[in-house]
């Protein structure tokens, strides 16, 4: 997702200093802030069907084979239980178009059967489903018709959203028509289901097939709200929203943003996204407050939801610096408070992800609430990291604590929106106080 951001600070790439104060957290997110989790139907859910993703395994174009998953397919009872015992409202998933038509025409209602009963336990825990219809996978027919290199391909898509919104209707969901379309576009470039030119080809198909499934679920789900979420480049995304977001402005409910990563003049780590070390990317927290204001100033009006945000550890390991997977989340928490004094409508935050999965080619970045050792464990055992009981305590407080300081120090001049980020500090005040890392 920062692959673009990374091909350009590779060239400036310095040592990283962790730097600046913050001021204790305003007053909280509000009675209706939507807490949830997020996790997707491929990396999650085990041996994958025919798709282009388990083509690019067998092809040998991945670090790691997929081995059993962390299989959610048969341990979603457990997944959704630990979620709702956190006191979490919003369940994040993926129905996966190769699981439920595997060929042409065809629709494996076992597969339906399945996704029902996901739908029914999330709900019976009391949370609301994100239903996500497109995340990065499309079926081994769809592939070898030239996938999003071919333009039938939207019709083929819309298809299949239509039998998946129908299904679904009525349930309450909230519906991510397609995750990270910049990402998805990158990640087929980069993986051979598409050619450079096909870029610009594919990001149109992708902004007729989000516009159609807009219009898909206002039709056939009356009430409920659609959007499609944001890979946040930083330092760039401005021209990126250009691509897509600003194309179907009219056709989004919310905003739905994925913030993990900063850029400012004391940290360029984001080039180490170049070689996917992501647990090398020293977090910057702060930037999230400048992701949500630039949305807030772009598109005023439309409410904004963080759809996916966490933090990857290497293989599970403590990080060298000392910060941990509770201090990432309460920093990050504190720092969407302060977008939401300042005015921005921000509704929700999903945290990535509910267990460890497949991060598109290796088990090694782990972004659990909870750690799943795939590659060594054959238990598959669920192990709760020190998040679990973090975030339990920031839902049942609808935050961090009036006089928290976070950990991670504030940026110096921060790139993420130039030049607004760097020449505007937070409205709610200077930041004083003293903490970091």
């Amino acid at each position: 997702m920062v692959r673009v951001l990374a091909l350009v600070l590779a060239l400036v790439a310095g040592p990283i200093v962790v730097a600046g104060p913050a001021q204790a957290a305003p007053a909280g997110l509000g009675a209706d802030f939507e807490w949830g989790v997020a996790t997707s139907g491929f990396q999650a859910e085990g041996p994958p069907p025919d798709s282009n993703w388990s083509r690019y395994i067998a092809a040998g174009k991945t670090h790691d084979p997929y081995g059993p998953g962390p299989d959610f397919l048969h341990r979603y009872p457990e997944d959704i239980a630990n979620t709702a015992a956190m006191g979490v409202k919003v369940f994040r998933f993926s129905v996966e178009w190769a699981r439920v038509q595997p060929t042409p025409g065809a629709w494996d209602e076992s597969a339906f059967a399945y996704y029902d009963d996901v739908v029914r336990q999330i709900r019976s825990h009391g949370m609301k489903p994100m239903i996500t219809l497109d995340h990065f996978v499309y079926p081994g027919w769809i592939a070898d018709r030239g996938g999003w290199g071919n333009d039938e391909t939207v019709g083929f898509w819309l298809t299949n959203a239509e039998h998946v919104i129908a299904r679904y209707a009525g349930v309450g969901a909230d519906w991510i028509t397609i995750n990270e379309p910049t990402a998805f576009a990158l990640k087929e470039l980069t993986f051979g289901g598409i050619s450079p030119l096909g870029v610009p080809l594919m990001t149109d198909r992708l902004v007729r097939a989000h516009r159609g499934a807009y219009d898909l679920v206002h039709r056939l789900d009356p009430g409920a709200r659609v959007s499609s979420n944001v890979s946040y480049i930083p330092a760039v995304e401005s021209g990126l929203d250009a691509t897509f977001v600003d194309r179907v402005r009219d056709k989004l409910d919310f905003i739905g943003v994925d913030y993990y990563y900063g850029v400012s003049l004391d940290n360029l780590s984001a080039a180490n996204a170049i070689s996917d070390a992501f647990y090398d990317i020293t977090p910057q927290p702060d930037g999230i407050y400048h992701a949500v204001m630039h949305y807030a100033e772009r598109y005023p009006g439309l409410p904004i939801y963080i759809v996916e945000n966490g933090m990857p550890s290497d293989n599970g390991k403590p990080r060298a610096d000392g910060y941990t997977r509770s201090d990432h989340l309460r920093d990050h928490v504190y720092w969407l408070t302060r977008a939401k004094a300042d005015g921005a409508n921000v509704i929700g935050y999903n945290y990535w992800s509910i267990t460890d999965n497949y991060e598109w080619g290796s088990y090694r970045n782990r972004f659990g609430l909870y750690t799943v050792d795939v590659l060594t464990d054959p238990t598959l055992t669920r192990r709760p990291t020190d998040a679990v009981a973090a975030y339990r305590d920031v839902i049942a407080a609808n935050g961090v604590p009036a006089d928290y300081r976070p950990v991670m120090r504030q940026s110096v001049c921060s790139l993420v929106n130039p030049p607004q980020s760097c020449l505007n500090p937070p409205k709610s005040g200077a930041p004083t106080g003293s903490s970091g890392s």
